[in-house]
């Protein structure tokens, strides 16, 4: 294939990009809409809701045989167990984040992300870290040190969404399947847990609290597989580095919703917090974005 993109290619591929961190920018006002069903209730609903969406788009894609074939082998069913379980436990995290307004603690943790998707690289897959990646990791630690002695107890909330997703993004690379397969086989791995805890709970919150949550919780399905899909298309359409670069609009929106129109607010220490992991952020992006310019300076002469 070759590496040039064409300016259709890019514009189809970013406003894609953009599509799918929207989505996931203003889950929040999705996820409210399911109070005051519990947290892990909610978990259940998606993984119950979401496998249908994802066994619809592999029939018509043609891959649900392909995709059974991917799970004979001992080793991916195992991993995406595993994949699954942390799956699950951000998923969780999120949504009572969102429904007991502590929204804005789950965006610092997605903000968060990308330097703790560098030390799993380092301790997992002993990926060589840089002087830049280092200081940056170290300023994400003053962040979470700083919110330690303030308030006596550091940030779960946004160290549990960042560490699963993190954790989760490196027992992926170890899955031979892609986005839409891989969230089948989770999703599928979830669903005998997801009925038992139906079962147990007698429908997980289903019919107890109105239509309008109801219709939500059902929802939840579609709402979970289509920033997955519009990301997909994007990586297929714009080169990688480019797609890594709108993920920060997400966490972005994430912060602006929880500030506006959920009402939280953010005091001095959270914001020296956002600051501190903000300026790592920034460091190891302005130093991937000279390495990207040099390697194509370099492929030109």
């Amino acid at each position: 294939m070759s590496l040039e993109y064409s300016v259709q290619q890019l514009r189809s591929g970013l406003s894609l990009a953009i599509v799918a961190n929207v989505i996931w920018g203003v889950a929040a006002l999705f996820w409210v809409e399911t109070r005051p069903v519990d947290a892990v209730d909610v978990v259940a609903h998606r993984a119950i809701w979401t496998l249908p969406i994802a066994t619809l788009i592999l029939l018509f894609a043609r891959r649900l045989r392909s995709t059974w074939s991917l799970m004979r082998v001992g080793s991916t069913f195992f991993w995406s167990l595993m994949a699954a379980s942390l799956l699950s436990v951000n998923w969780g995290v999120f949504v009572y984040a969102v429904t007991v307004g502590r929204a804005t603690e789950a965006s610092l943790g997605y903000f968060m992300l990308p330097l703790l998707t560098i030390v799993v690289g380092r301790v997992v897959f002993e990926e060589a870290l840089g002087g830049v990646q280092r200081f940056a990791i170290g300023l994400a630690i003053v962040a979470v040190l700083v919110q330690l002695f303030s308030y006596g107890s550091l940030p779960w909330i946004s160290l549990a969404v960042s560490s699963s997703f993190a954790l989760y993004g490196a027992i992926r690379k170890k899955i031979a399947a892609d986005t839409i397969q891989g969230l089948f086989i989770e999703t599928l791995c979830m669903f005998p847990f997801a009925l038992a805890w139906f079962y147990i709970t007698d429908g997980a919150g289903l019919g107890v609290y109105g239509w309008k949550v109801d219709m939500f919780l059902i929802l939840s399905g579609i709402y979970t597989a289509a920033p997955l899909l519009t990301y997909i298309a994007a990586a297929r359409l714009l080169p990688l580095s480019v797609v890594g670069y709108t993920s920060y609009l997400g966490p972005s929106l994430q912060l602006l919703v929880a500030q506006t129109v959920l009402g939280e607010t953010i005091d001095f220490v959270t914001v020296v917090s956002f600051g501190l992991v903000w300026l790592g952020v920034l460091m190891v992006s302005g130093r991937g974005l000279l390495q990207m310019r040099r390697r194509r300076i370099g492929g030109d002469t």
